[in-house]
């Protein structure tokens, strides 16, 4: 299955996930959203996320200067962004709960 389109419907909540068990900068949160298995996950997707998140006042940033190169913009949660991850995440419940009911007994996990 391509999961595309189903990562665009959830990146949101998976983003805010990720910075709600600790802060972290672009790559990091790309890498660890990888490493929870959503290995499709692009780049782009996950910087304009944070970027959209951060706008909307869900998501924090504060610098972190690095000996390794240029300084990390890392990416802390806001009250305001841990009551949309609450939101989302009963969404989400909800919604996977629905379509695993609609699937046949053998092709639920």
């Amino acid at each position: 299955m391509d999961t595309t389109q189903l990562l665009r419907g959830v990146l949101d909540l998976t983003v805010l996930a990720v910075v709600e068990k600790e802060d972290g900068y672009g790559y990091d949160v790309l890498r660890r959203l990888r490493s929870g298995g959503l290995d499709d996950v692009g780049d782009a997707s996950v910087y304009g996320t944070l970027r959209r998140l951060y706008a909307a006042g869900a998501l924090t940033s504060y610098v972190v200067p690095s000996d390794e190169g240029p300084h990390r913009k890392y990416y802390g949660i806001t009250p305001s962004g841990r009551d949309q991850l609450a939101r989302q995440a009963k969404e989400w419940a909800a919604f996977a709960d629905t379509v695993s009911s609609l699937l046949p007994r053998g092709a639920r996990a």
